[in-house]
């Protein structure tokens, strides 16, 4: 499922996209700054990814669950969108998807003029998904930020 909120602008065939993958902690906040500067160094348009796991709960309120989850992640991100995007001048869209965040790139990959990914080094580290495996499968520069 995929969810769009706040698309300032749209891409367009020609331009190039950098794809930032934000989890709102800060060290993937700070990782949103390389990832401004690297659009518009290249002039691109820049795509913010927000992915989580959606798990059944024991209480059975996957859908009340699903609906706090995304509520919490616009807000957060209008926020960050008040202090970084509005003024940059940049074209840029977030995205809210569930799934593997491997799974959840390749599929953006596959349907964009993707030239950069950027995103925390730490997005993995409490994932069940295999780095080296998506390292493989990555045919663009990718910026793991500390």
């Amino acid at each position: 499922m995929r969810y769009v909120y706040n698309v300032k602008t749209t891409p367009t065939e020609e331009k190039t996209t950098i794809l930032c993958i934000l989890d709102f902690s800060q060290s993937s906040n700070d990782t949103l700054n390389w990832a401004i500067s690297i659009a518009r160094k290249l002039r691109g348009h820049l795509c913010i990814l927000f992915v989580y796991r959606l798990v059944p709960s024991r209480s059975g309120e996957l859908i009340h669950w699903k609906k706090t989850i995304e509520e919490e992640a616009k807000l957060k991100f209008l926020a960050i969108e008040q202090i970084e995007l509005l003024k940059s001048g940049l074209s840029y869209e977030f995205k809210i998807e569930i799934g593997f965040i491997a799974d959840r790139i390749e599929n953006f990959a596959t349907k964009n003029n993707l030239v950069f990914i950027v995103m925390d080094k730490n997005a993995y580290v409490d994932s069940t998904e295999s780095f080296d495996d998506f390292m493989k499968l990555m045919k663009v520069p990718l910026l793991l930020c500390p």
